[in-house]
């Protein structure tokens, strides 16, 4: 067994199944080449040494104390890996662990469960534990839940450690089984281009928890253990909640759709989904920000076959579907269409599908 050893984990874009997640419902993400990068060495004291070459100080903390509360900021999510693998009975002991983080920051791709899914990967291979990656991912969930305090699905971990190089991860949520569908625009001229709008992406406002409430509620109204058993969308509830529902329902048929088409090789025509799934996060779920609609007008405007917010909304990005020969000009628009709003400055840039979480230097089987 070594004793360390340098391992990545990578961020992600949802391309489409965006609130789903914790619905026991179905999402379609892809993993990015932007990745978190952990050093990791066991200890022989006990003892958890995490610092970062993004952040300024060190955290210490004896693994037998650990805590939720016992560490806070970006370490709690490194810390709360390990307290959820202590918690379910496996032998952690101490580590010095250094993070170099690659993901955006605050643009909804999804740093935090880089950064718990290359931890989670880090201290289970050097401890010599054994667990699959679905089993990995179920830990770095725990983590952000219960340990940070976040309320979040299991979609951003399940991309960051099962995704595979040009394909997007089918997953249902609720039997966590999988599907690698084959994701590569190039071949057909095409180009998914995202737009980092600035504007802050914050899920610990109680927004995010909100939405989540409001759809537990409405399971509990309408008898069923979670929307994702309902096959239709008008529902006898209050207008809110009759809005939630109505998102997710509508959501899972569209992932369902998406995916077919993928799976026939039809990658073009994906695009009028990504565009209701944002009309959808707007009108509906109510999670949308003028940044972000402001990107999605201007991106179908100048020409993309389909556009929408990813990831949980409130800021963060938008992606949208295009014609390679057209990305400069829809970047372009979407930075003419922030400058007359007042807005700052967005960055543009194209995404490919990656592989996850691995040891760095190993490349993973396709």
């Amino acid at each position: 067994m070594t004793r360390d050893g340098v391992f990545e984990a990578p961020g992600r874009i949802n391309l489409i199944g965006e609130h789903t997640d914790y619905n026991d419902g179905f999402v379609l993400p892809i993993a990015l080449p932007h990745v978190v990068r952990v050093t990791a060495a066991r200890r022989d004291d006990g003892v958890l040494r995490l610092s970062s070459r993004q952040a300024h100080g060190v955290a210490e903390v004896r693994v037998a104390d650990l805590v939720p509360g016992a560490v806070t900021g970006w370490a709690a999510y490194v810390a709360g890996v390990v307290w959820a693998l202590r918690e379910e009975g496996h032998p952690i002991g101490g580590f010095g662990l250094l993070v170099d983080g690659r993901v955006p920051l605050g643009a909804g791709l999804s740093s935090s469960a880089a950064l718990e899914s290359a931890t989670a990967l880090a201290v289970t291979e050097l401890s010599g534990v054994g667990l699959d990656r679905r089993e990995l991912a179920r830990i770095a969930q725990r983590a952000e839940n219960e340990f940070v305090g976040v309320p979040c699905g299991i979609m951003d971990q399940s991309a960051s450690l099962l995704a595979r190089e040009r394909h997007a991860l089918l997953l249902d949520t609720r039997s966590m089984e999988t599907e690698h569908i084959p994701f590569d625009l190039a071949p057909a001229g095409l180009a998914l281009l995202v737009v980092d709008t600035k504007a802050p992406h914050r899920l610990v406002d109680g927004e995010y928890a909100a939405r989540r409430r409001d759809c537990h509620r409405a399971a509990e109204l309408l008898g069923v253990p979670a929307l994702r058993d309902l096959t239709g969308a008008e529902q006898d509830l209050p207008d809110r909640l009759a809005r939630r529902v109505r998102h997710v329902v509508t959501e899972n048929e569209r992932v369902a759709r998406v995916a077919d088409l993928l799976r026939a090789g039809r990658v073009r025509e994906i695009g009028p989904a990504l565009t209701e799934s944002h009309v959808s996060l707007r009108e509906d779920y109510e999670v949308t920000v003028p940044e972000l609609d402001v990107a999605v007008e201007a991106l179908l405007a100048a020409g993309a076959a389909g556009a929408r917010m990813t990831g949980g909304g409130f800021g963060g990005c938008v992606i949208a579907l295009v014609a390679e020969a057209d990305v400069e000009a829809c970047a372009a628009a979407v930075r003419a269409a922030f400058a007359g709003r007042g807005f700052g400055e967005p960055e543009c840039w194209t995404a490919v599908a990656a592989a996850g979480a691995r040891r760095a230097g190993h490349v993973p089987a396709r």
